[in-house]
């Protein structure tokens, strides 16, 4: 390798592959403006719209925004499967930009309905569900075989920027100008990200084609059929799953909170998802310097978590729900790095396209479930409860994820305690 190579090599990836940074910059802008539209439409049921049922409107609104990711798995992964990537990622980007405009157009001569709001809200979450497996399904078109680490680490840190972005942005865009204002954002947005992919070259997808034509797709298995001869793993998707019925809780506590605690406005809702947001993303980059095998790791950042949010019903306060938000953030990031990795490692190479993408509708169906219970609980407890409610439920969780790994052990068998995913420098 001449200097030149190397000198460009040590640049990150979004910058000397200009094809990954521009589908990279348009899974940001995407996710960004879904993440946008959601916030910014929960404050507004939450602080806006008024009426006796603002924990159950936003937690039903939420659960809407939730159920393609779970419904529509099955049918995302034929398209993925069977078109080009790239006419579907700038497709999904279209339809969401197309639906978002037709949004604003219409807000802007009045206010938009209820029935539509969840319409427009379901619609964007359906393109998005298609878009990011469609990107983890595209990397190895885009880069070449020693960047695929590199590209994985700026794909699992997109959704910490975007919710930090879009998360911040949606409240405050709401408390200046409304809704029709959040989406015509979210409009640009998604137009400029299917621009952005249009322009992207794939140079790689000949060698990684795997649809009929090519003869080479070995046939694919059902998660129950992938997770077999994996206990280990059956294990530690049961316990994230419930732990992600607490832990999700928080988009509808927060703006509660806020409102009934804090009696504070959108600038507030939109500070806090920025200390979560921002935690997240430091614990994504930091999970590699956390010694500890990862179901130690998990355990104890349950416990840290439970602790966390139980905290601001505690003691409430902005200051103390701004940390404990940017804790639990780092508990995230730290748990998503560690077990993505340990993933990685122990999931046959075959299986690790139904395994992920099953994996990630089995844990992002408990969202709605989340969303409908803490919303309707919104309605009649306190939301200093319901922060006590939400650590109180992690600890039983922190406690089986213990004996998961007491349990492993006493198998014989023993999960690899090494770095995650991506290395350090690597992102």
């Amino acid at each position: 390798m001449n200097a030149v190579e190397s000198r460009a090599r040590r640049l990150p990836l979004v910058l000397r592959n200009a094809s990954f940074g521009r589908v990279w910059a348009g899974q940001l802008l995407t996710q960004a403006a879904s993440r946008m539209f959601q916030v910014g439409a929960v404050w507004w049921l939450v602080g806006f719209a008024g009426g006796g049922h603002r924990g159950l409107d936003s937690g039903l609104f939420l659960m809407v925004s939730a159920l393609p990711a779970v419904a529509l798995a099955p049918v995302v992964a034929r398209i993925v499967a069977r078109h080009a990537h790239r006419t579907v990622l700038a497709g999904a980007a279209a339809v969401a930009g197309a639906v978002a405009t037709v949004a604003a157009v219409l807000a802007q001569s009045g206010p938009l309905p209820m029935a539509a709001i969840y319409a427009v809200g379901l619609a964007l979450a359906a393109c998005q569900a298609l878009f990011d497996p469609c990107l983890t399904t595209s990397v190895p078109e885009l880069v070449e075989d020693a960047d695929i680490e590199a590209a994985t680490g700026f794909e699992l840190s997109t959704q910490s920027v975007a919710g930090l972005g879009g998360g911040l942005l949606g409240p405050l865009m709401v408390d200046a100008g409304g809704l029709p204002g959040v989406v015509a954002a979210c409009a640009a947005a998604y137009l400029l990200a299917a621009l952005l992919v249009l322009s992207a070259r794939f140079p790689h997808t000949s060698a990684q084609a795997h649809g009929p034509e090519s003869g080479t797709a070995p046939a694919s298995r059902t998660l129950r059929q992938v997770l077999t001869g994996l206990p280990f793993i059956r294990r530690v998707l049961v316990c994230f799953a419930a732990a992600n019925v607490f832990t999700t809780a928080v988009y509808v506590v927060m703006p509660l909170y806020t409102r009934g605690v804090l009696h504070s406005t959108g600038s507030t809702v939109a500070s806090l998802e920025a200390a979560l947001g921002a935690g997240t993303l430091v614990g994504s980059f930091t999970g590699a310097r956390v010694p500890g095998r990862p179901v130690t790791v998990g355990t104890v950042s349950l416990t840290v978590m439970a602790a966390a949010l139980g905290l601001p019903g505690l003691a409430p306060g902005h200051a103390v729900a701004f940390g404990a938000l940017a804790v639990v953030g780092w508990c995230v990031g730290v748990i998503g790095v560690r077990f993505v990795a340990l993933f990685q490692r122990l999931v046959p190479a075959d299986d690790k396209p139904e395994f992920f993408a099953v994996m990630q509708a089995l844990l992002g169906a408990t969202f709605p479930v989340a969303s409908l219970v803490f919303g309707a609980l919104g309605d009649h407890l306190t939301a200093r409860t319901l922060c006590l409610v939400q650590g109180a439920g992690l600890v039983p969780v922190a406690l089986a994820l213990w004996w998961v790994g007491g349990r492993t052990d006493a198998d014989g068998f023993q999960p690899p305690a090494t770095q995650p995913l991506v290395r350090a420098g690597e992102a």
